[in-house]
């Protein structure tokens, strides 16, 4: 049996630093459970920040207290006012466990909706929705009419897939508080997950006018015009964030994608190069430069650069996937390397459970590489059934070379239009010859008969 123990803790000043009062509160230890720095914990009771002898800031049983630090036995926290101290772990409860502090609280204020709305959040964090729903309701019944009671019920209803109720709480919380941008963003992510991105990034837009160069918002737009299509509106606000901050390795990798995608290799290699700068132990950006610096031509730094990022991620599947393509199908022979390749495609299959049309794909064309024909039509069958509507035409054509025993090519219609046009050029060679050769075997009958009948006559070839 877990023994209880005495929490009461007095006050200790260091400096300007502010420790908690706290009322006495009996625990067992084994309910003690430490919480991540950055997490919310909650207020067993209510205690008191002091410095100096001077009370400066009140914690009520209930509130949530923001975690800076896990000294051991206790939490630094901030509170909502931003003050800045240390609690007792065992005057205080993650979240998750939080859900008989805001009962009891409920029953000794009835009307108090805000304790509803606290709880709701506990219930949540036990992933009971329908009980967070429910508390969320009622106190939006009781009257709680608040801001963040409609943006937090509509983050909830986000979180179920519930968009028109979400948007319909974002909207009636920008106007209880319209000068809370929370909403606003929150309301921007639902119409990104409705793909309705042009009201997203006028959402976006919108918030960025509050908040001017917020690198965070700057992102979401960015990825609002990138799902829009307009690439060179989110390329100009990458920019933005990396003039702002030339370390953002966030917004270079994602002005680097963004490169890739309209083809310009040569710049997405170059941001993904600079990435690489800020953190070589990227596994991503290896790959992503490899990809690129492979477009480029370039097969033998691409090669480095996805052995680096399997190196560094052993277990990054299209790291493996990329390899086995690489050395199946390039054009350079001394790189090419077929057991190495489907040693390498069998590797991302593995690793994702032989699911990725694009690993059996590279499955295939390494099997092709080495001249197994009958397992590579195998997979490419698997591909050709998997693959979306708009890649199988493609997967077909590449099915039909495997089964006539040729190894992939990026290009079959324009590989099957060459193969055309050179039976047609080899067709119509032959028959030329056969015409000269027939011509000229008619002119000799001609001669022949010809010399014949004069000698039938009598007369004699003129000299």
């Amino acid at each position: 049996m877990n023994a209880l123990f005495d929490s009461f803790r007095w006050a200790v000043r260091i400096g300007s630093s502010a420790f908690a009062i706290a009322t006495v509160c009996w625990i067992s230890p084994g309910l003690c459970v430490a919480a991540k720095p950055g997490q919310p914990v909650v207020a067993r009771v209510e205690m008191q920040f002091a410095k100096e002898d001077k009370v400066v800031d009140v914690i009520a049983k209930g509130d949530l207290l923001t975690v800076v630090e896990d000294r051991g036995e206790d939490y630094v926290i901030v509170t909502h006012d931003g003050t800045r101290g240390a609690v007792d772990k065992v005057n205080a409860v993650e979240l998750a466990e939080s859900t008989e502090i805001y009962t009891d609280l409920i029953e000794e204020f009835p009307e108090e909706g805000r304790y509803h709305t606290l709880r709701a959040s506990a219930w949540w964090a036990l992933g009971k929705q329908e009980k967070a729903m429910e508390d969320f309701n009622e106190a939006i019944d009781k009257g709680y009419e608040v801001a963040h009671a409609y943006s937090s019920r509509g983050l909830f209803f986000a979180a179920r897939g519930e968009h028109e109720s979400a948007i319909k709480d974002y909207e009636r919380a920008l106007k209880l508080d319209p000068e809370d941008i929370t909403p606003l963003i929150n309301r921007a992510a639902v119409r990104m997950a409705q793909r309705e991105f042009e009201a997203a990034i006028g959402d976006y837009t919108e918030a960025l006018e509050v908040r001017e160069g917020n690198a965070g918002l700057l992102r979401q737009r960015a990825l609002a015009y990138k799902s829009a299509g307009e690439m060179e509106k989110a390329i100009e606000d990458y920019d933005a964030i990396v003039d702002d901050n030339p370390e953002d390795v966030a917004a270079i990798m994602g002005r680097g994608y963004i490169r890739f995608q309209q083809h310009e290799y040569a710049a997405a290699a170059a941001d993904f190069s600079a990435a690489l700068e800020l953190n070589e132990k990227d596994p991503v950006a290896w790959n992503n430069r490899g990809y690129n610096r492979y477009q480029l031509g370039k097969a033998k730094d691409a090669l480095t650069d996805y052995e680096k990022a399997i190196e560094l991620a052993p277990e990054y599947g299209l790291a493996h996937q990329n390899r086995a393509w690489l050395l199946a199908t390039t054009d350079d022979k001394s790189l090419r390397d077929a057991d190495a390749a489907v040693e390498a495609a069998k590797k991302a299959c593995e690793l994702n459970g032989y699911g990725n049309v694009s690993d059996l794909s590279a499955l295939a064309a390494a099997l092709a590489a080495q001249g197994e024909f009958k397992e590579a039509v195998g997979w490419q069958e698997k591909v050709v059934e998997s693959a979306p509507e708009d890649a199988k035409e493609f997967a077909g054509k590449i099915l039909d070379r495997y089964r006539a025993g040729k190894p992939y090519i990026s290009d079959p219609a324009a590989a099957e239009k060459a193969d055309l046009e050179a039976a047609e050029k080899a067709a119509n060679a032959k028959a030329e010859k056969e015409n000269a050769a027939a011509k000229k075997a008619a002119a000799k009958r001609l001669a022949e008969e010809a010399e014949k009948d004069a000698k039938a006559t009598g007369l004699e070839k003129a000299e």
